[in-house]
């Protein structure tokens, strides 16, 4: 019996981590007739120094939108320069290591900036209209990880991931989710965020992309992650070169095509019993309070 229950967990693993291979099936596609989209997160980690060789990367990139994870006001003077090419931006800048800034070629038709589980814990919905007149949402996130010099538990990180699964569950567009989701794309949180907020994780059948860490590639784990609705396709992801940080940029290319319904069945359901569990996690996130963050 013993033995049964082993083979059977066997399997189980060797599926959840087939659906990152190539192997898994993919509807990733070309399409001439809609505009794409290129976006680039990037942990910068908030002591690395090196302004000058991210300015370089991102000019040769040229992304349509620019994020950056772990910008203090340091990092905010450094990319002035870049605001001549990016004029539209969202400037959170905070010195406790969960600053971030979006910077956009894109105008925004709304943007606000959200604090699920504390108040120096941000995450950014952005609205935006494409040059083919399609309506887009854009959640950048930043849970705060559980480490020995972060925080004790999981909780807040949990609470926030599903205060924005909740969050997503209200919107009526299309949205892309990007950013350091402090957890690799495999674990419980993770594909509880992916079923409640109805969205499809962009790693399927395009590899494990690891993005950190950047200097020991003995302990790469993807945690840099990409998720998206239904009707965005992807045309790229990848992780991209070495910019001094812990963490890989990651590169994502996508069009928008709300009359092709041919993802829909890549969604997978949350549970009611599932659904109970992130309330009670919300709650919970919600509650703690971290002594680490200054």
């Amino acid at each position: 019996m013993v033995a049964l229950v082993q083979f059977a967990f066997l399997i189980y693993h060797i599926y959840i981590f087939s659906r990152f291979t190539k192997f898994f099936k993919t509807k990733n596609r070309e399409s001439e007739n809609r505009q794409s989209i290129q976006v680039i997160s990037s942990n910068i980690y908030q002591f690395n120094k090196e302004f000058d060789r991210f300015k370089r990367f991102i000019r040769k990139e040229d992304p349509d939108l620019f994020i950056t994870i772990e910008s203090n006001k340091d990092w905010e003077k450094a990319m002035r320069e870049l605001e001549e090419y990016y004029p539209h931006s969202e400037k959170i800048t905070l010195e406790n290591t969960y600053g971030m800034h979006l910077y956009s070629k894109i105008p925004f038709e709304e943007i606000t900036t959200h604090y699920f589980v504390a108040d120096d814990v941000p995450s950014i919905e952005a609205h935006i209209k494409t040059e083919d007149g399609e309506d887009l949402i854009l959640f950048i996130v930043h849970p705060p990880p559980p480490s020995p010099t972060e925080e004790e538990n999981s909780k807040e990180r949990d609470g926030d991931l599903m205060c924005i699964a909740k969050r997503i569950q209200e919107l009526d567009k299309p949205v892309l989710v990007i950013g350091d989701f402090n957890t690799v794309a495999w674990s419980k949180i993770s594909n509880y965020f992916r079923k409640k907020s109805a969205l499809i994780d962009g790693r399927h059948g395009r590899g494990i992309l690891a993005s950190f860490h950047a200097k020991y590639w003995l302990l790469r784990a993807p945690l840099d992650l990409v998720y998206h609705s239904p009707s965005i396709f992807l045309k790229e992801l990848k992780v991209l070169e070495n910019i001094g940080s812990d963490h890989f940029p990651i590169f994502c290319e996508f069009y928008l095509d709300k009359q092709d319904n041919s993802q829909n069945d890549e969604k997978e359901s949350i549970s009611n019993e599932e659904n109970i569990e992130t309330e009670e996690i919300i709650e919970e996130g919600k509650k703690e309070e971290s002594s680490n963050r200054n």
